[in-house]
């Protein structure tokens, strides 16, 4: 009998499978393509305690009772039609384990869906890529505590480790796991987006060549700016092609796609009622980036005047630096108030500190700012700006802020999650917004009352009198 199973045998899966396996454990493998799993066994697996199976009923059988089962498959419909393949198979007491990117509420369902049947379920978010999946990755499991207990020991040993420990937790209850994981990768969309913005202006304004911005982006990637997406985006910056000889980075098509977590962080943010400008305008720059066609058209009627003014390139760069420290900084926030609001309203129970604490490794926002971000942030702080330290760290860069963005427009040059995150620091530190006009329009038009600031109660205007 093989300690664990696991369904899904395309990379993410194969790593996975292969990182168990050389923590000791015994693996049955699984995959609707047969030569997926031949290929598998055939190429990578070496001395590992994986073996193939080629129909659900004899890989279910092939585990030890409780059976505890990973999922590595696409999210949505898929996943459901795995579940119910196994179903028939399965005894009270297994445990199914969904690895893949499932929308948060999907995986609530199918909680509830199976304890009616006596089956646990997790849904566990995993992140690091190919690479993670294989050396560690970060991971967010999320359900009943006995469920989690029943595969802690296996996680922690398959986890990243930093000086912090092992890259696992139990996140909370129900789909607490997916929920988290889901605002990583908005966390995520909003950091790709801010230092292609930087890379945007440092192109386009100073003129630079790709190898010289690898070498900036290098020297960041030593310093407060230290991150995996960082170390990535100075390696793809060096890089050439083979054909051409040119960076590979000016060659590729500026589309770029997206699965849907993003879209699903902001959709979410919207449906809580908390403000995440930052990860919102990341979604509508990869929205944007699609309609390559419309853009070539409109460049070309659009007529532009740009600015003669000589511009020190070192000041530049070190404003470019700051922005992008406040722009990941301000998307950090966003995305820990969401987590932060979605744990009491959905009763997850989350340790916001131990989510930071499990991002520090093998994750793709790993980043040296989470340890600044693990000593300010408190259950009555989860929106980090709060903290005496946060408003001393923004207020240091906001010249900075103020000055690439006013540079990036002088020349055209889009810069949303920037923008953003600075308004949304004004917003939130600005005493007096303009809502006042909005409510007395919507009271004008709709009826709809406002609040005075001068006495308690709920009014309404008749703004005509005619």
């Amino acid at each position: 009998m093989n300690n664990i199973g696991l369904i899904g045998l395309a990379v993410m899966g194969q790593n996975l499978a292969l990182n168990i396996a050389r923590k000791g454990y015994s693996l049955s493998g699984y995959n609707r393509s047969h030569e997926t799993t031949e290929k598998f066994i055939k190429e990578k697996v070496k001395d590992e305690k994986i073996y193939p199976y080629y129909d659900i009923k004899s890989f279910v059988e092939s585990l030890e009772k409780p059976r505890k089962i990973i999922l590595m498959v696409k999210a949505g419909k898929p996943v459901d039609d795995v579940i119910h393949e196994l179903l028939p198979y399965l005894d009270e007491g297994d445990l199914i384990i969904d690895g893949g990117n499932s929308y948060f509420k999907d995986t609530d369902r199918r909680i509830k869906e199976l304890k009616d049947k006596g089956i646990h379920y997790l849904g566990m978010g995993v992140s690091g890529g190919e690479f993670g999946a294989l050396n560690g990755p970060s991971l967010m499991p999320g359900g009943t505590k006995e469920a989690y207990e029943m595969v802690k020991e296996l996680l922690l040993k398959i986890a990243a480790k930093t000086d912090s420990g092992e890259c696992c937790t139990y996140v909370g209850n129900d789909s607490a796991g997916h929920f988290v994981k889901m605002v990583h990768n908005g966390i995520e969309y909003a950091i790709m987006q801010s230092i292609s913005e930087v890379y945007d202006v440092m192109r386009k304004v100073l003129k630079l060549t790709s190898e010289e911005i690898g070498e900036i982006f290098e020297k960041w990637n030593n310093g407060e700016l230290n991150s995996f997406l960082m170390e990535i985006s100075y390696k793809i910056m060096k890089h050439k092609d083979d054909k051409t000889g040119k960076p590979l980075v000016e060659l590729i098509l500026d589309e770029a796609e997206q699965k849907g977590t993003g879209k699903w962080t902001a959709e979410t943010s919207l449906d809580l009622g908390i403000p995440t400008p930052s990860l919102n305008l990341a979604v509508v720059g990869r929205t944007l980036s699609f309609f390559k066609d419309d853009r070539v058209k409109l460049s070309k009627m659009v007529s532009r005047n740009y600015p003669q003014n000589a511009l020190n390139k070192d000041e530049v760069v070190e404003d470019l630096k700051n922005a992008l420290l406040f722009s990941v900084f301000s998307s950090f926030s966003q995305g820990m108030w969401l987590i932060s609001e979605a744990s009491k309203v959905y009763g997850y129970g989350i340790d916001l500190k131990e989510v930071l604490r499990i991002w520090k490794g093998g994750c793709i926002i790993r980043a040296r700012l989470l340890d600044f971000l693990m000593e300010i942030i408190t259950e009555d702080n989860a929106n980090l700006l709060l903290s005496p330290k946060s408003v001393k760290f923004l207020e240091e860069k906001i010249d900075a802020v103020k000055k690439v963005t006013k540079l990036a427009k002088d020349n055209y040059i889009p810069m949303l999650t920037v923008n953003a995150s600075l308004d949304y620091f004004y917003s939130m530190s600005e005493e007096n917004l303009p809502a006042n006009l909005i409510q007395g329009q919507r009271d004008f038009f709709g009826a709809h009352t406002y609040k005075r600031i001068d006495m308690d109660g709920i009014f309404h205007t008749e703004w005509q009198q005619d």
